[in-house]
């Protein structure tokens, strides 16, 4: 039987916003993989219940909220001391904010920059660390949106946001590659998720019916995107670093 290259069997990965949607999907997939994980959200209870639904038995819950950004490197250098050296990281963790630019305010863009932009480039900073990677093999995947690459009114500074995981996502690439760490990013389009049902009902059905059809292939689903994380993870993408995964069902394709 051939060698299956997306066998995560072995690798301990650390999946972030792993409560719901994308995150709790990746960890889902990840442990049917042979991943071990660390999943991480604010909310314990949920990831328990992300917990429940994951395969294998070697996976650890660790709350935390990733507003806390001087905090993270320790956070990530006690994990690893606690429970071994990560092999991959997804930051999953995100906010989205529609609001016209009339209603936009400073408090609501730092927030969206803090947890979408900031985190990451934290999170990044605390896996390189000494004792913290595994010597082997690290690979970093980051969420984008495609709101970052095509515009759509009301989300200016959520698309902001994304577009900077991006450029984030380069030059970090640049940086690590000497120490053997990829980084790379996803940018799903609409997929059918506690976030997109909460878009869902700030639109009216015609506006719906218009993302609709935006999507050549209909809108994906939370699996689509944790298929490409897993990929990005896997010894299957050796050779892949410092691009954006773009997961859209062919909404940037026009």
């Amino acid at each position: 039987m051939p060698e299956n290259p997306m066998d995560l069997t072995g690798l301990r990965i650390l999946v972030t916003g792993a409560s719901s949607g994308i995150g709790r999907e990746t960890a889902i997939l990840l442990s049917q993989l042979g991943a071990s994980l660390t999943i991480s959200a604010r909310d314990e209870v949920r990831l328990n219940q992300t917990r429940s639904e994951m395969s294998g038995d070697y996976h650890h819950i660790a709350s935390f909220d990733v507003r806390e950004l001087d905090a993270i490197p320790a956070w990530i250098k006690a994990l690893a001391a606690a429970q071994g050296p990560f092999h991959g990281l997804v930051h999953s963790a995100g906010i989205h904010r529609a609001a016209p630019l009339r209603a936009l305010n400073a408090t609501a863009l730092d927030e969206l920059m803090r947890v979408n932009v900031h985190s990451a480039a934290m999170l990044a900073k605390g896996f390189r660390q000494k004792g913290c990677r595994n010597p082997d093999i690290g690979s970093i995947v980051l969420l984008a949106s495609v709101a970052g690459l095509a515009g759509e009114p009301g989300i200016s500074a959520y698309s902001a946001s994304k577009a900077a995981v991006f450029g984030l996502t380069r030059c970090l690439a640049v940086e690590l590659a000497p120490e053997g760490i990829r980084v790379n990013a996803v940018a799903p389009g609409f997929v059918r998720s506690e976030m997109g049902d909460r878009l869902k009902e700030m639109l009216t059905a015609e506006q719906f019916a218009a993302i609709e059809r935006n999507h050549p292939l209909g809108l994906g689903t939370v699996r689509d995107v944790a298929n490409g994380i897993a990929f990005l993870l896997s010894p299957a993408s050796r050779w892949i670093t410092g691009t954006t995964l773009v997961i859209d069902g062919g909404y940037t394709a026009h």
